[in-house]
């Protein structure tokens, strides 16, 4: 059984730290979305789902880091599977559609332009925070059990 003061191991806290860059992103990208669209009902609501997502995203981050195995296997899935395929679902589709990024970076503005950084910093950051949690390291963390708190 871990002592519960044993600290996590490289690869977990920087997953954890990964998962903190793909929050951060996320956050940046939701406040660009309402600063260019203003506060409408769409906006508002999407706005309050992905505010929830996030704060949850880094509770059960902390949970992961903690050595929960369970929080490992919700980040896996709901972020790196669900929530990946929401990030990269539309640029695929316009892509598909026959649009060409030179296109669109000779037309966009300094703000489109740190939105699409943005949003790579995202995607590379949930991508390695996945990977980081699947390393020898990690599966070595995660087998220990964790002590039942009081």
């Amino acid at each position: 059984m871990r002592n519960s003061r044993e600290r996590a191991p490289a690869a977990v806290r920087a997953a954890f730290g990964s998962w903190l860059v793909a929050v951060g992103a996320g956050v940046f990208e939701t406040c660009s979305v309402v600063a260019r669209e203003g506060l409408t009902g769409d906006v508002v609501g999407g706005a309050a789902v992905r505010t929830a997502v996030f704060v949850v995203a880094v509770a059960v981050a902390w949970q992961m880091r903690a050595g929960r195995r369970w929080a490992r296997l919700t980040l896996a899935v709901g972020l790196g599977v669900v929530g990946l395929a929401s990030l990269v679902a539309d640029p695929i589709a316009w892509l598909a559609a026959g649009n060409a990024v030179p296109r669109l970076i000779a037309d966009s503005g300094a703000a489109d332009l740190a939105f699409g950084v943005s949003r790579g910093v995202h995607i590379v950051a949930v991508l390695i925070g996945v990977t980081l949690m699947f390393t020898p390291s990690a599966n070595a963390w995660f087998r220990v059990p964790v002590p039942a708190r009081a």
